[in-house]
């Protein structure tokens, strides 16, 4: 085994106007991150850099995606971000509702003699 998940999170965001699919998917890696908190590198003093980030972002266009500006938007580890099709493009009043999802994991090396800090 060479890497252990250690998080895995989901999230969702949206861009109500102006259809812009990165908009929405760094709303969505944003949403996810809110959900998580990593205080085992405090407690274990390991360094963030130790972790691998891969997001995974759905939208209908992937292609539409800036995928450097979303690597940009992860504050810790080394990011990796994917794009896939997926989420929904909702009509609504003429224009154009765009729906992102995105999966955020954190993967650490497989870690022994791991002691809680005095």
């Amino acid at each position: 085994m060479t890497e252990q998940r250690v998080i895995i999170e989901m999230g969702m965001g949206n861009d109500l106007h102006g259809m812009d699919y990165t908009k929405a998917a760094k709303r969505a890696i944003e949403d996810a991150l809110r959900h998580s908190s990593l205080p085992m590198f405090g407690v274990l003093e390991l360094p963030f850099d130790a972790m691998r980030v891969q997001v995974t972002v759905a939208v209908q266009e992937p292609d539409a995606l800036d995928l450097d500006a979303l690597r940009a938007t992860l504050p810790r580890g080394q990011a990796e971000v994917r794009a896939v099709h997926g989420g929904l493009n909702v009509s609504s009043n003429g224009e154009t509702i765009v729906v992102a999802q995105a999966s955020v994991e954190a993967f650490l090396p497989p870690q022994t003699g791991w002691a809680l800090k005095d």
